[in-house]
C-alpha cells in the first residue's frame, strides 16, 4: 500500500499533475529491454521472445515491452545478452552521457548493471569500464550480468567510494553515480520500497548520497561528465542534493541533456532558496508522463584540464609458465585468432586483460575475462570465455530454433552440425551463448547448472 505521507508530499509537488500522477500508480508497473550492442546489431534484432514492442526515442536499441513479458527471463534472448530487461525510465540515465569509444567510464553503485552494460556497449569494447557495487552479495550479480553481456573491458569491484576516490583521481572521462535512494519512483511495482518508506529515510539517503557524490567528484577528470541519477521523487534527494553538491564543488556545472531525452522527461525544480539558476537542467520522469518508473538525472561537468592515471601498483601476476603455455595451446587450437590482451593471474584466476588499467589491490569481482582452470595438462574454458570470445572460434554451433536452444540452456546435449572434434562455441542467432565439446557429432553441455532452466 503506498503511504499517505507520500502521496500527500506529491501533491504538494506537483499541484494540478496530482490526480494524473496517483491514477498512474494504480496501473501495471512498465517493462522495457535493450538490445545489446556487443552481442547483436540492432537492425538484424526480430526475437519474438521481445514482441510486440515499441522503441523508445531517447535510447538507441531500447524498446518498451507492450504485452505480457512474463517469461522473458528463461528465453534464448535473455540468455544469451541479446537484451537486457530494464525500466524505460532507467535507460534515460546512461543515455544521458556522451559517451565515446576509448573513454575511461567508472558507474559507482552499479548493480544489478543496466547503466554499467549499456555503458559497455557504447565503448564497443574500446577503453575501460570500472563498475562498483559496495554490497559483495550484488557484486556477485554484477559479475553475472557482465558474463552475460560478454563484457570484456572491465573490471567489477566491491569497494567504499572513497577508496575509489582516493585510487582514482582525475581518472575518468565520465563518472555514474546512480545512489541508493528512497526508491519513491519504485512504490507501484515494489512492495518492501513502500513498507519502507518514511521522511526519516529521505533524511538518511540525502546524507548518503551527498557522501558518495563528494567521493565521484574526486574521479572525475578535467571537462569530464558526473552523472547523479535516483529512482525517486522528493525534493531532498534530487535538486536539493544537487545544489548542495555545486556551492560545495564550484567546479562543476549542471547542463542540458540531448533534446530527445528532455522530451521524454519534466523540467528539474527550481525549489525557494536554491542557489543554482539551471536545476530546470535536471530530468524528471513520472509515470503519468514517461512510459516508465520514476527517475530523476541530473548531468554535471568538470571545468579545467587535470588528469592523473592510477598510480598504485596492479594486483595481477604472471602466470607460471605451464598456465600460460596451455592457454596458449588452447588458443592456437580451438580459436581463429588469438585474442588480444594480456594472460595474467588476479587472485587464484587465469584471466585476459584488454584494458590499460592496473588492478586494485583487494575488493575485485572480476577483473578482465576469465579465462578458465587447468586440470592436469588440460585447460578448461569458464563460461565467460565462452560469452565473450564465442565468435572467435573455429567451431561453432549457430543454433536458430528457439526450441533447439531451449534445449541447451537445460543442460542437454545437442547435435554438432559441423565435423571434428574437440571445444565449440554455442551461439543463438549468432550471438554467443555459451559452449561444449563435440564428440561422434554430438555436443557435451559446459552450460554452467546455477544457469541452467528447469
Amino acid at each position: 500500500m503506498i503511504p499517505t505521507e507520500f502521496l500527500e508530499r506529491m501533491k504538494a509537488l506537483l499541484g494540478d499533475e496530482f490526480a494524473d500522477f496517483k491514477a498512474a500508480l494504480e496501473k501495471s508497473a512498465e517493462r522495457g529491454y535493450r538490445i545489446n550492442t556487443l552481442k547483436c546489431d540492432i537492425a538484424d534484432f526480430s526475437d519474438s521472445a521481445c514482441m510486440p514492442s515499441e522503441p523508445l526515442g531517447y535510447v538507441k536499441g531500447g524498446f518498451r515491452l507492450l504485452s505480457d513479458s512474463r517469461g522473458i527471463g528463461n528465453s534464448p534472448t535473455h540468455h544469451s545478452g541479446r537484451i537486457y530487461i530494464q525500466d524505460p525510465g532507467a535507460m534515460a540515465s546512461s543515455a544521458a552521457i556522451n559517451i565515446k569509444e576509448g573513454m575511461w567510464v567508472a558507474d559507482l553503485c552499479a548493480a544489478p548493471g543496466g547503466k554499467s552494460t549499456e555503458l559497455a556497449a557504447r565503448l564497443a569494447g574500446t577503453g575501460f569500464i570500472l563498475s562498483n557495487e559496495y554490497v559483495p552479495k550484488r557484486a556477485k550479480i554484477l559479475v553475472g550480468n557482465f558474463e552475460r553481456m560478454g563484457i570484456r573491458n572491465g573490471i567489477v569491484t566491491s569497494l567504499d567510494t572513497s577508496e575509489l576516490a582516493r585510487l582514482f583521481p582525475f581518472a575518468f572521462d565520465a563518472v555514474v553515480a546512480d545512489a541508493p535512494c528512497s526508491g519513491e519512483g519504485m512504490l507501484r511495482k515494489d512492495v518492501p520500497a513502500a513498507e519502507e518508506w518514511s521522511v526519516e529515510n529521505i533524511a538518511k539517503c540525502k546524507e548518503r548520497q551527498a557522501y558518495i557524490l563528494d567521493n565521484a567528484a574526486k574521479m572525475v577528470r578535467g571537462g569530464g561528465s558526473l552523472l547523479y541519477s535516483t529512482c525517486t521523487y522528493s525534493l531532498e534527494e534530487n535538486e536539493m542534493t544537487v545544489d548542495e553538491f555545486l556551492i560545495r564543488h564550484p567546479d562543476f556545472e549542471l547542463i542540458a541533456v540531448a533534446d530527445d531525452i528532455a522530451a521524454a522527461s519534466s523540467d528539474g525544480i527550481q525549489f525557494a532558496g536554491a542557489v543554482t539558476k539551471d536545476l530546470h537542467f535536471s530530468r524528471r520522469f513520472y509515470p503519468h508522463k514517461s512510459k516508465g518508473e520514476g527517475q530523476f538525472i541530473a548531468l554535471m561537468r568538470r571545468r579545467g584540464d587535470e588528469y592523473e592515471f592510477p598510480s598504485f601498483k596492479s594486483c595481477e601476476a604472471l602466470p607460471t609458465k605451464e598456465e600460460k603455455a596451455a592457454v596458449l595451446d588452447f588458443f592456437k587450437e580451438n580459436l581463429k585468432k588469438i585474442p588480444e590482451g594480456r594472460i595474467a593471474k588476479v587472485g587464484n584466476n587465469l584471466v585476459l586483460i584488454s584494458h590499460g588499467c592496473p588492478i586494485p589491490p583487494r575488493s575485485v569481482f572480476s577483473a578482465g575475462v576469465l579465462l578458465g582452470e587447468l586440470r592436469g595438462r588440460t585447460f578448461i574454458p569458464s563460461h565467460q570465455f565462452f560469452s565473450c570470445y564465442g565468435d572467435l572460434f573455429i567451431r561453432q554451433e549457430n543454433i536458430t530454433d528457439e526450441a533447439l536452444a531451449l534445449k541447451y540452456i537445460r543442460g542437454e546435449e545437442i547435435p554438432a552440425t559441423f565435423g571434428g572434434s574437440g571445444f565449440c562455441s554455442v551461439l543463438y542467432r549468432s550471438s554467443p551463448l555459451g559452449g561444449g565439446k563435440a564428440s561422434s557429432g554430438m555436443i557435451k553441455n559446459h552450460y554452467p547448472k546455477g544457469l541452467r532452466n528447469n
